[in-house]
């Protein structure tokens, strides 16, 4: 395994991190040195992404974890803090994407965004202020989209909930920048991974959004995950020790 040790010793925690960009973003940290702590929903596709950081040489530990679970996100972050004694990135990267107008999502579907996109960030979020302060610092990844960014047609649920999502991490950046605690947004364009399932729907079937992505995005293509981990690994390094309340949009010009 060859790494640039640029996160040597640190310790990760990834939410989401059993596919797509948060198990991307999570083998390149430990491909960088950190030692990622791997979870998901489904604890199969947590074991199934340390099993990739372990076959390129890296290290961590896999389990299951509901993110909208207030309860047991305490708990894994203070399991990290008791058994490795720091916890130095938070990837927070979690997320649903409802589609839908204003007349077409209902109240239940609203709360459902609002928990993962917004809410579960916070939680986990405050969980790591208290051991990032007494370590000297820290760095807290929120994914967003650079729908928080911008607005997109028949998405009400998602637009507003990463607006939210990058609005929380610019007052928490404010907040705790005198304590070398940083808070980034990620916001990624279009990725092809399944999470698009929302935005296939809104713009009529699969066909009509390649059609889009070809023919709006300036750069004519998807992103690919590993160009999406690259941010990642540099908002979680020292590569960005002056960089907080970012919103670092990665979309191939989508929003020019």
């Amino acid at each position: 395994m060859q790494e640039t040790g640029k996160l040597k010793d640190r310790i990760a925690l990834v939410t989401a991190a059993g596919s797509g960009i948060g198990r991307a973003g999570a083998c390149a940290m430990a491909r960088d040195g950190a030692t990622v702590i791997v979870t998901d929903l489904a604890a199969n596709l947590a074991e199934e992404t340390l099993a990739r950081i372990e076959a390129e040489g890296g290290q961590g530990l896999a389990f299951a974890l509901d993110a909208r679970d207030d309860t047991a996100c305490r708990a894994t972050v203070d399991r990290i803090v008791r058994d490795h004694g720091r916890i130095d990135i938070l990837h927070s990267h979690a997320g649903i994407q409802i589609p839908g107008r204003l007349e077409d999502v209902t109240s239940e579907q609203m709360d459902s965004a609002w928990a993962l996109n917004v809410r579960a960030h916070f939680v986990l979020a405050q969980a790591v202020v208290a051991p990032m302060r007494a370590q000297g610092g820290g760095s807290v990844i929120v994914t967003a989209s650079n729908s928080g960014c911008q607005y997109d047609r028949g998405m009400i649920s998602y637009a507003t909930t990463k607006h939210a999502a990058v609005a929380m991490v610019k007052q928490m950046a404010a907040d705790y920048a005198r304590e070398n605690i940083r808070f980034n947004a990620l916001c990624p364009g279009f990725v092809d991974t399944p999470f698009n399932a929302g935005f296939e729907i809104q713009m009529g079937g699969r066909a009509a959004l390649e059609s889009y992505v070809a023919d709006t995005i300036p750069m004519g293509r998807w992103a690919s995950v590993e160009e999406i981990a690259d941010g990642i690994v540099y908002l979680a390094s020292e590569r960005s020790s002056f960089v907080t309340g970012l919103a670092l949009v990665i979309d191939g010009g989508e929003r020019l």
